[in-house]
């Protein structure tokens, strides 16, 4: 995924526009929690008190009737997953900071 995202960056590289790459951006970081909440599964609560979310958010997100893709935008799950957990995967910034 890495080697096609960085592909992506090198494409889009010489536009001056930034806000499109940084919208997919967001959203594949957006997607990848989605991904990892749905794989954690009954897990949830665990893992978000694992990662440093208080018990109240961590109970109040794990006990939500949303589906993955809503849940995957919660504080809990930005503070639990944050961007420095993604870099630290290996998954490039398509936008400068």
């Amino acid at each position: 995924m890495a080697r096609n995202t960085l592909g992506w960056k090198a494409y889009f590289g010489i536009t001056e526009v930034l806000s499109p790459l940084r919208d997919l951006d967001k959203w594949v970081r957006r997607k990848l929690r989605c991904y990892l909440w749905k794989q954690w599964g009954r897990a949830g609560y665990r893992e978000l008190r694992k990662r440093g979310v208080s018990v109240r958010e961590a109970w109040n997100t794990s006990k939500s009737a949303h589906g993955p893709w809503r849940v995957s935008q919660t504080p809990a799950l930005s503070i639990a997953l944050p961007l420095r957990f993604f870099e630290q995967m290996g998954l490039p910034s398509l936008a400068p900071r």
